[in-house]
């Protein structure tokens, strides 16, 4: 079993994050998130099987959120608006991502990763 691994190749956390899963021995495919943005439709599965709420697919610290004032205008857009606006623009989703056949994984944090990728 192979995950996606969702990640923007000049983000320090990506390649840690990718570091460890080769550390690990996890198989995984690549991908650029600017290059190949998620799409509405995986977006929306992403988020369901997740278990997160919208919002932390939101990448908040990032150049692109803060210059659409995103932090003000997010509370009164819709679902869908926020699934469209995610999938307009890779810079703006949250990064790395690990997406596995039962979960998804959105940031990097060791110890959720562990639990749940070192049986891929």
């Amino acid at each position: 079993m192979r995950i996606l691994f969702v990640e923007y190749p000049k983000c320090s956390t990506c390649r840690k994050a990718k570091g460890w899963l080769e550390a690990q021995g996890v198989a995984f495919d690549g991908r650029h998130i600017v290059e190949q943005p998620p799409t509405v439709e995986e977006l929306r599965n992403w988020q369901a099987r997740s278990g997160l709420p919208l919002k932390r697919f939101f990448n908040t610290s990032g150049q692109v959120y803060r210059a659409l004032e995103l932090k003000d205008r997010l509370p009164g857009m819709s679902e869908d608006e926020q699934l469209a606006l995610l999938a307009s623009n890779g810079m703006l989703v949250k990064r790395p991502l690990a997406v596995g056949e039962d979960f998804v994984l959105v940031g990097f944090k060791q110890n959720e990763w562990e639990a749940r990728c070192k049986g891929e």
